[in-house]
This record gives C-alpha cells, structure tokens and sequence, in this order.
C-alpha cells in the first residue's frame, strides 16, 4: 500500500528552492549589484531583475503543459522537479562565481530558467497528492516552507560571505531538499482525475491572476528596496553591516511568514480563503506604510514582523484558493499561468518603481527607498481590493 502523502515531507523542495531565492533575491543579488555597479547599482538591480524574470516566464509556459500532458498519463512529474533543480544547483554556482555585470546577467536569467523548470510542475503537487479536505493544512506546509526557506537563505547570504560557499552551501541545500520530497513522492498514489480539464481562460483565472499579481508587485517592491532602505535608516557608526542587517530583516519576515503560515492553515480548510487574504494583505500594507512614513530604524523590527506575519497569512490562502479553483487536468499549465503572477511583478516592480521615483526626482536621492515602500504598501491592498471579485472559495463544501 501506499504511504499517505506527508504534508511535510512533500513540502521540503520549496525550502530549498526558497532557500535559493532568499538569499538570491532578498541580498545576494542587491550586493552584487553594488558591488560590480557601484553608483549604477539601482539600475542595473532593474534590469537584471527584468531579465531573469523573463527567463522565468518563458520556463513556466514551456514545461506547464508538458507536465499536465504527463500528469495525464499517470506521471508523477518527478523528471521535472530532478531536471530543474540539478540545473539550478549548477546555476546558482555560476552566479556566485560572475566577475562581472555582464556575467551575473546571463547566470540570472539560467538560474531564474532552471529552477522554474522544477517550480512550475512542483506547484500542481498537492491537488495531485491530497484529498480535498486537507488542501488547506498542506497549503499551510508549503507557505510555511516557503517563509521558512527564505529565512534560511537570508542567514547564509548574511553570515556566509566567501561566494564560492554560499554557492556550494545553496547547492547542496536544495537538491538535498529535492531528494528528499521525491523519496517520498515516489511512494504515493495520485489523486483521481474526475475530469481531464483543459487550461481555460476564465473571469475567475483572470480575477486570480491579477489579485495575486498585485500582491506580488508589491512584494518584490518590498523586497527589492529593503537593503537600499536598510542602508538610509542605519546610523552612522551603528557596527552592523547593511548586508547583515538587511538579511536579519529578510529573516524576521520570512519566520513571522511562518508563523502567519501555521495560524491560517486550518481556516483555510473552513472559510472563505477572500476574508484570509484580506486580513493577510491589509496587514502587510499596513505595516510597510509605517515604514514609509516613519523612516527610521526604531520602527523597523515591529513593521518587519508585522508584514511577514501577513504575507503569510496570504500565502497560505493563496494557494489553497487556487488548488480548489484551477481545473486538476491542466493543474500544471494553469499554475504556470497563475505563476506568472509571480514572475511578471519581477519584471513591473522595479519599472514602476523606477518610473516613480523618477518622476519624484529621488532615483538617487535618500528619499528613493521610503516612495518605493509607499507604492508597495499602495499594490498590496489594491491585490487586497481585486480579491474581492472573485467568487466565494469551496472551503468547507469539500466531500
């Protein structure tokens, strides 16, 4: 017989491809760019982000419908999640070994392009594994993972500063997490197709797709400016390093995202996941507003925490919103859409960005960092907004 699907064990690859993209995008890629752009660091920051994030997208459209194809068939996607993480552990050492801008550029985009190719079908796995009424706690896992991982990638770009280590480190990290989740997939039966579903282009997939699209823009914007904020609201002298306090913020919000993860696990399984986001999303606006206005480092641990408590609470309802709204047959492909929700903010975060801070004449001014987390406060509740129409979830209605 079987073994019945471990929420746990199937949700240890997302730590370690989270793990990744913690240290990757939360500080690596900002100190890089500093440290081989110098004063040219914000747009060079914006353009490779743009590229990779392309690299990302084309990855998601291309694998999707080869794994729904597959799922079809009766294959658990295992290939696909072996291939892009074996590419990804070679891409992440390119990365961290590029001597220049021109360099970093291109191992980007194969590290964006390699770890997508496992991302995308890895998405579709709890429908594929879990019955309808334990979505919600597996979802829980995963967005718990998630955080978690982006925290343990932060602690290794803060405190392991020799390249080449990090690299191995991140390496070895996630394909050890791989093995992992496929030992076990390996052993598990699939859940039934009751329907052999294809992608559609549906209000409700479009609602979804842009409800999460602006929560992301928001995020990344978050994200992206955090060690340019760091760097402005330090005192001078303070003995802490912007990488290092940079990453202990990166830290604090992906383990209150942890928290945030584990409190909206059950609910998720019992309510309408639109109240779940909403109280997630206002949260994390809420909180980085503070930040914007305030500007200054006595507020920061309180919002940090605050926002990653939210962004949690949302991430769990995300996607269980989605493993009960996208049609199971085309589950991959759908999610790869669904994904680009995540991948095109890459892209938009930094353009808007720019072009307000542009406008604000605060490209290069000390101001730059606290307009930026004003417009991401602005994107969250605007995702918040959006959520709202969408049609209520199947919580609590699943046999």
């Amino acid at each position: 017989m079987p073994d019945r699907a471990n929420p746990f064990r199937l949700a240890v690859l997302w730590f370690g491809i989270q793990s990744v993209w913690g240290a990757v995008l939360g500080i690596s890629l900002q100190a890089r760019c500093l440290a081989l752009a110098g004063e040219h660091a914000l747009a060079e920051y914006a353009r490779i982000s743009i590229t990779g994030a392309l690299a990302a997208a084309a990855a998601q459209l291309l694998v999707g419908p080869l794994s729904d194809a597959r799922r079809r068939a009766g294959d658990n996607r295992i290939a696909f999640y072996a291939t892009g993480v074996v590419a990804g552990a070679v891409a992440v050492v390119g990365f961290y070994r590029a001597s220049s801008i021109g360099s970093l550029v291109v191992w980007f985009a194969l590290l964006q392009f390699a770890l997508n190719v496992a991302i995308g079908p890895y998405q579709a796995i709890v429908p594929d594994v879990f019955e309808p009424g334990r979505i919600g706690r597996a979802s829980g896992w995963m967005a718990g993972m998630q955080s978690a991982g982006n925290a343990a990638g932060a602690i290794l770009a803060s405190f392991v500063l020799a390249p080449t280590a990090l690299a191995i480190a991140l390496a070895a990290l996630v394909a050890g997490s791989a093995a992992w989740t496929i030992g076990h997939l390996a052993r598990l039966k699939l859940q039934p197709l009751h329907a052999v579903a294809r992608l559609a282009v549906s209000r409700t997939l479009v609602d979804l797709f842009v409800s999460r699209a602006l929560m992301y823009v928001g995020f990344y914007t978050l994200l992206g400016y955090l060690l340019f904020y760091v760097r402005d609201v330090l005192p001078k002298g303070f003995g802490v390093s912007v990488q290092l306090a940079s990453g202990a913020c990166i830290l604090a919000f992906t383990l209150f995202g942890t928290l945030g993860a584990s409190l909206a696990a059950r609910p998720s399984d019992r309510f309408d996941e639109r109240w779940i986001v909403t109280a997630g999303g206002a949260v994390v606006s809420i909180a980085i507003a503070a930040l914007a206005v305030a500007g200054a480092l006595p507020v920061l641990p309180g919002a940090i925490a605050l926002a990653g408590c939210g962004w949690g609470v949302f991430l769990c309802a995300d996607w269980a919103f989605a493993c009960r709204t996208l049609p199971a047959g085309a589950m991959a492909t759908t999610m790869a859409v669904w994904n680009l929700a995540v991948v095109i903010p890459q892209v938009l975060a930094p353009l808007l960005a720019t072009a307000v801070l542009v406008r604000a004449g605060e490209l290069a001014g000390p101001n730059g960092p606290r307009i930026a987390f004003g417009l991401a406060a602005v994107e969250i509740a605007c995702g918040v907004a959006w959520i709202w129409r969408l049609p209520p979830s199947r919580a609590g209605h699943n046999p």
